[in-house]
């Protein structure tokens, strides 16, 4: 008999669609939150058979479960972590721990793929062209490498996981997996999924208008309350708003935080790793714990939302040789632009000290020190004019 251990998103229930594909009816799978594992660790070794033998995927254990984990399985063998997350690369030091980020040509991992990689080297699973092809997409969303190979067919996968509950979800991929030579959705799963897509976008133009900035320790974070949507809408908000290191959003109802980053340089796992929470480099959670909830709520509840860039613009655009007009909330107006090699600014047409050396270093320091926004063309124009005219 086995039993399953496994996160309950995508990545980690894609690890118990392949345990029942492998073996059926002889396998138990509990899908858990990163805070409920150690309660199922407890369970199954005070009250499975020694017999049983267990997979973790896609989570690691605390500390404690880590010494009783590894008292078990020196009695009885049969114990399996197969995970892909930085902060559980110290199971790699256990017998019954293995743990990969990335192989040694720099393809990231997902529990889901180096799970099915254990099956199938070990016999527990035949491949076939379907199963990879699943296999492949849950890797490239949980890695964020759908968005770099434009493979929106993987971002659908993850909508429909969350379009139904994980029982219809399993049940749907168990047997699309065992009848089809390839993967893909069905007629209706496009059109629900032409939908979800549609409010998706609805949600995030709202949650936009909705974002806060604030300075926690070394970093400029980006605040929002959003109890869905957070890989999207994490996403969108860190390319609307690429000033801010990440994007930490708020559900207060499952006291959570999820935090995204587009950026290479900041690693959010560590940032969840102050909460006792953990993950990806770009993106990773923790729960709403005391020191978290002032941080992001209670010091941050009174802040004016963020302005968003006039869209559409035709002349005030950045890195326009005119140079580029923003404003901010006190009605302060920079102008940015370029001479003798090097970006400038006017606060208000007197030149502030600093100098940059792209226009991106310049407009940081404008959205992160004033919280300016790019204005209008119209806005731009008659500054130009009102310029013009004084210089005549």
């Amino acid at each position: 008999m086995y039993k399953l251990l496994s996160h309950n998103d995508l990545d980690g229930v894609g690890c118990g669609i392949l345990a029942k594909l492998a073996f059926d009816k002889d396998v138990k799978v509990r899908y858990n939150s990163i805070a409920s594992l150690n309660r199922e660790i407890e369970y199954f070794l005070e009250n499975d058979s020694p017999d049983t033998f267990l997979f973790i995927t896609d989570l690691s254990p605390n500390e404690e479960n880590e010494k009783r984990l590894t008292s078990h399985y020196a009695e009885h063998e049969n114990i399996q972590l197969i995970d892909h997350h930085k902060t559980a690369l110290h199971l790699n030091e256990q017998d019954w721990g293995y743990v990969l980020v990335e192989d040694e040509d720099g393809k990231l991992a997902s529990a889901t793929s180096l799970f099915y990689e254990y099956l199938v080297s070990n016999k527990y699973l035949n491949p076939t062209e379907a199963i990879s092809e699943f296999v492949e997409l849950v890797r490239q969303y949980d890695t964020w490498e759908w968005e770099k190979n434009e493979n929106q067919k993987a971002h659908s996968l993850n909508s429909l996981f969350f379009l139904v509950s994980i029982d219809e979800f399993e049940e749907m991929m168990i047997e699309r997996l065992k009848s089809s030579d390839h993967f893909d959705f069905d007629e209706f799963e496009k059109r629900l999924l032409n939908m979800e897509e549609d409010k998706i976008e609805r949600y995030i133009n709202r949650k936009k208008r909705e974002i806060v900035q604030a300075k926690i320790g070394k970093h400029y974070v980006g605040i929002v309350y959003a109890e869905s949507y957070h890989s999207e809408l994490g996403n969108e908000l860190g390319k609307e708003f690429a000033h801010l290191d990440y994007i930490a959003m708020l559900s207060l109802g499952g006291k959570r935080i999820s935090f995204r980053t587009i950026h290479d340089h900041v690693d959010v796992s560590e940032v969840a790793g102050t909460y006792g929470g953990g993950g990806h480099q770009k993106a990773s959670g923790s729960s709403l714990t005391e020191k978290a909830f002032k941080q992001f709520v209670t010091d941050t509840f009174n802040l004016e939302p963020l302005h968003a860039d006039a869209k559409r613009n035709r002349y005030n655009i950045k890195e326009t040789s005119f140079g580029t007009l923003y404003q901010n909330r006190r009605d302060d107006l920079f102008f940015l632009y370029q001479k003798n090699g090097k970006w400038h600014i006017k606060q208000n047409k007197k030149k502030l000290s600093d100098s940059f050396i792209s226009f991106a270093e310049g407009e940081k320091f404008l959205k992160r020190n004033f919280e300016a926004w790019l204005v209008k063309d119209e806005f731009f124009v008659e500054y130009l004019i009102n310029e013009v005219k004084k210089k005549e």
